[in-house]
């Protein structure tokens, strides 16, 4: 006799951001706060990161309390009660448990306990592997609302005395609500990663290493910063050019590019590499909010949303790259 034949079920033939939302913790640590650690001036740092100021968490700003808050935004935007989520994604590296995830603690918080809940640890790209997964959820069918979480809290990481970190890492949250669409609002992600670059950007220490030792210091935060700069200014615009290719797009067809918020210099090679049109709004978040990591491409995007730079039906580049060195990118629609 013949098997039975399984119902795989089917999605939305589309999918796009539907809300966005961010919280940004309520220390403001300018550059005049961390010079004198590093041995530094505001002139340097602003020279080679073109951070001005950027913003540390209390106590109470916890990774889950900065997501619910950048969640219940996002929701708003998008007119959605939590109880449709079906599922929350949440990239991160500085939750401190290795289990449980954050997610099903954020998720509880926000007031659902149905959904599907989990962690993504792809460092800074996080957020725009998130998205793609997001994506690829709804579309398939094994969700129909999937909420995209983007979280740090680097400061509990950064050494305050290491020259190369202690002025670029910052804390904070941002959020999506990716949903169905009658039309193509989420182009394919371009993904992947260079392991042999694995060392660039990494956790000091392995804990069994910090235990063995009997160390009961904290394994910072380590980056080779100049070679991070090299690969990053040059391999991402390829990356970055894929992804419009693959969207069917070209550059003058954009209105914003988001690129996760590393280091000015950075975006601006990026920028040049890509020979972007000048009509093009390019996120500059980190000058005033530091490197956040998986936060920093939805904190971006939800910066020139509330200040006018970003409308809804704008065409953005997202691109986003970390430790790892994972990387991804999409096209995607504002909401």
């Amino acid at each position: 006799m013949p098997g039975a034949v399984l119902d795989a079920g089917t999605g939305s033939a589309y999918s796009r951001i539907l809300g966005v939302g961010a919280y940004r913790p309520s220390r403001v640590v300018p550059n005049s706060e961390v010079v004198d650690a590093i041995d530094s001036s505001d002139e340097w740092i602003q020279q080679r990161s073109g951070i001005r100021s950027r913003r540390w968490a209390t106590p109470e700003e916890t990774i889950e309390m900065m997501s619910v808050a950048a969640s219940r935004d996002a929701l708003a935007q998008a007119g959605l009660d939590v109880r449709q989520v079906d599922c929350v994604v949440v990239a991160t590296v500085s939750h401190m448990l290795n289990l449980p995830s954050a997610a099903t603690a954020i998720a509880h918080q926000l007031g659902t306990d149905q959904a599907a809940a989990f962690d993504v640890s792809a460092a800074c790209a996080g957020f725009c592997h998130g998205v793609a997964l997001a994506s690829d959820m709804v579309r398939a069918g094994s969700a129909r609302h999937v909420l995209v979480i983007g979280v740090e809290r680097l400061s509990d990481m950064t050494d305050p005395t290491d020259r190369g970190t202690a002025f670029i890492f910052a804390d904070g949250a941002g959020a999506v609500v990716v949903g169905p669409s009658d039309t193509p609002a989420i182009g394919p992600v371009v993904w992947g990663s260079d392991g042999e670059q694995y060392d660039l950007i990494r956790q000091k220490d392995d804990w069994r290493d910090v235990v063995a030792a009997g160390s009961s210091a904290y394994p910072f935060m380590t980056m080779q910063g100049a070679a991070v700069f090299r690969w990053a200014s040059f391999a991402m615009a390829k990356t970055a050019q894929q992804a419009l290719d693959r969207a069917g797009v070209s550059v003058d067809d954009l209105d914003l590019f988001v690129p996760h918020q590393a280091n000015m210099r950075i975006t601006d090679a990026m920028a040049r590499a890509m020979k972007l049109p000048d009509h093009v709004r390019i996120a500059r978040d980190i000058a005033e909010q530091g490197n956040t990591s998986a936060a920093s491409v939805p904190m971006a995007l939800e910066r020139m949303i509330a200040e006018g730079e970003a409308k809804s039906g704008d065409l953005a580049l997202l691109v986003a790259f970390g430790a790892g060195l994972a990387y991804a990118a999409q096209v995607v629609v504002v909401p």
